[in-house]
């Protein structure tokens, strides 16, 4: 039996982050994943190979269809689609790689196998792996999610798909259609869409990507119609009916019930995600199967402790490694705080949206009373010469204090952008601060401070 300060059961990324978090604060640290390549969802099946493809779909638009205009012509552009794939795959197994080199580097116990907490006592925790028996001071539960469906609608990744379906499809469907205009639902969308797919995206809401600010959503649902992406909003799916050579997907409108049917070669079913809190008996957790902590991350038992998606909130990589390292450096005796009101959002689209701090709905739901400053990016001089001058930075300001109090940007630039925003905010910044920095020209960040000047001078 070995003995540990530290056992991890799930290696994403809040997993390996607190492992090595821990391990650089000189706790014994395992670390335990059921899957060879560490990095959980984000790395094998979510965040990184999404973005691969999102990168070379968009090298591809943009070479068929907007390099002439800047005087490269190019001829007979075509996809591979074998290529594209096995470029991500390729990504994911040397981000893999990298995650292992640390784990040895730092000298954290990489362990492949299914962990299950075998004692719940106080001063006895123990952890069975691949009938070997861990013992641990401390245990983190960081299992994170897995897809969710419809009633009634079964995911079988190969004709009714999830994201993980949607990563790897070996042929271009002729015709998707996508059940949720969430991130996953949009990004899935934007890559089928510009290779070729005739996509449908099927929301149960009157708006997409509804988490962010308004104005973002309504822009981002213009872009993406003139792209030829379709959208039924305020919809619902019945049913899909399969045949031997393609799906019936029935859907009815929430506000009139008026039915319809669309063909689909696939599905994709990307309506959120559930924890993977299963076989946890003692530990409590809430109606929907989230693991219930306190102020520490700690459960109900002494010593065992979760973090990200399967404590729930926002189910984001980011997220959960910000609760990793908070828990490791908790168990430091340390004092970490994370500070959930300045977390970015941000889908991976072209142009991309991100979201930081309060929307308008939500300020103006409490009565606080803000200033609106805006950029558009086509009076952004580096947006306009790299032709990418759609969108624009919005920040919402305290009438009174002149505080940041959100940040709300779409554009080619909003993923990269967004971190100002959140370096500024994490200080307390005010727009006068951020008008009182110079900036470099001609950049995109220029946008942001221009904002922030539009705001300060509103009166």
């Amino acid at each position: 039996m070995t003995d540990y300060d530290l056992i991890i059961i799930g290696g994403g990324p809040g997993g390996y982050k607190c492992a090595i978090a821990a391990a650089k604060l000189g706790l014994k640290v395992a670390c335990i994943d059921k899957n060879s390549i560490f990095g959980g969802t984000c790395l094998r099946v979510g965040c990184i190979p999404s973005k691969a493809l999102l990168h070379s779909s968009h090298q591809y638009a943009s070479a068929k269809n907007n390099l002439s205009k800047l005087g490269i012509k190019v001829k007979d552009v075509s996809l591979d689609l074998r290529e594209m794939i096995g470029y991500k795959d390729a990504r994911v197994q040397e981000l893999g790689k990298g995650i292992e080199y640390l784990f040895n580097l730092y000298k954290i116990t990489k362990i492949n196998g299914l962990g299950k907490i075998t004692s719940f006592d106080q001063g006895n925790l123990e952890v069975s792996v691949e009938g070997k028996v861990l013992k641990a001071k401390n245990i983190v539960i960081a299992t994170g999610s897995d897809v969710s469906s419809l009633p009634g609608i079964d995911i079988d990744e190969k004709n009714i798909i999830s994201s993980t379906g949607a990563l790897s499809l070996t042929e271009v469907p002729k015709k998707l259609v996508v059940i949720g205009a969430g991130a996953i639902g949009l990004e899935m969308s934007s890559v089928w869409n510009r290779v070729g797919s005739e996509v449908t995206v099927v929301e149960f809401f009157d708006r997409i990507a509804a988490a962010m600010d308004g104005e973002l959503s309504k822009s981002l649902l213009s872009s993406l119609q003139k792209q030829g992406i379709k959208f039924l909003l305020s919809t619902k799916v019945e049913e899909i009916k399969q045949s031997s050579n393609s799906l019936s997907v029935e859907v009815c409108s929430v506000k009139d019930n008026q039915t319809n049917t669309i063909e689909a070669d696939k599905v994709l079913v990307a309506v959120g995600r559930k924890p993977c809190s299963e076989g946890l008996e003692k530990i409590e957790k809430d109606s929907r199967g989230f693991i219930q902590v306190n102020s520490r991350y700690e459960t109900n038992v002494k010593g065992i402790f979760a973090i990200g998606d399967v404590i729930g909130g926002a189910m984001l990589a980011h997220k959960a490694e910000e609760e990793g390292v908070a828990v490791a450096e908790i168990l430091a005796r340390q004092l970490p705080h994370v500070d959930y009101e300045i977390i970015p959002s941000v889908i991976y689209t072209h142009p991309a949206v991100s979201s930081i701090g309060k929307t308008e709905e939500e300020l103006k739901s409490v009565g606080r009373k803000y200033k609106v400053g805006k950029c558009q990016f086509a009076a952004n001089g580096r947006a306009k010469v790299t032709d990418d001058a759609e969108g624009f930075v919005k920040v919402l300001t305290c009438s009174k204090a002149d505080t940041i109090l959100g940040v709300h940007i779409i554009g080619a630039y909003a993923d990269t952008l967004i971190n100002e925003a959140a370096v500024a905010m994490a200080y307390g910044a005010a727009a006068e601060d951020i008008y009182r920095i110079c900036h470099s020209h001609p950049d995109i960040n220029e946008a942001f401070r221009d904002a922030c000047i539009d705001a300060f001078f509103k009166k």
